[in-house]
């Protein structure tokens, strides 16, 4: 079906057909659009932060450097706000053997926020748009590129604002087709 068609069609029901979505008559892309990512070490700093889509308002370094930690101190909070005691059996499938994870998706009618963090505490935080799909998948292939790029150059020192030319080529190659579909 090409571009052109694929905006003029009708569906009395609803259907879900990979990213595209059939809802009472008219058509709804699932694809969504990336806006931005930041990286944010285990302290709570910082270390990385690009925009994707053109036309966002622009915060100030400072403004971003607030956000980050902010989120950082929430997700802190939250990691300890759990409702139930873990009493899996030792050895069975619930039995997981990281901690409770905190804030993992924040979501409004304009944005969607999701968190990946990894074993070693750095968070890998991404706005999309709300119907944003596989976002689970975006994260765990951005993270995939950073210990690709960041964390095998040996120039970099764990935690420091991460400035690598060939992550940043590599992570625009990879998102820019994410937001031209």
């Amino acid at each position: 079906m090409t571009s052109a068609a694929s905006e003029c069609v009708n569906a009395s029901t609803t259907l879900e057909l990979g990213e595209l979505e059939l809802r009472a008559g008219f058509f709804v892309t699932l694809g969504g659009v990336v806006f931005a990512l930041f990286i944010v070490n285990k302290a709570g700093s910082l270390i990385y932060q690009r925009d994707f889509a053109e036309g966002l308002s622009k915060l100030s370094t400072n403004e971003y450097i607030i956000l980050a930690g902010t989120f950082h101190s929430v997700h802190a909070l939250t990691t300890r706000l759990h409702p139930l005691q873990h009493n899996a059996p030792r050895g069975s499938l619930l039995d997981r053997p990281e901690p409770p994870s905190g804030i993992e998706v924040l979501e409004t009618e304009n944005f969607r926020l999701q968190c990946f963090e990894t074993l070693t505490g750095t968070k890998f935080l991404i706005f999309t748009e709300p119907t944003q799909q596989n976002v689970d998948s975006i994260l765990k292939k951005i993270y995939e590129l950073y210990a690709d790029y960041v964390m095998k150059n040996p120039f970099y020192q764990v935690d420091n604002p991460v400035r690598c030319e060939v992550f940043d080529r590599k992570l625009v190659g990879y998102v820019r087709p994410l937001n031209h579909k």
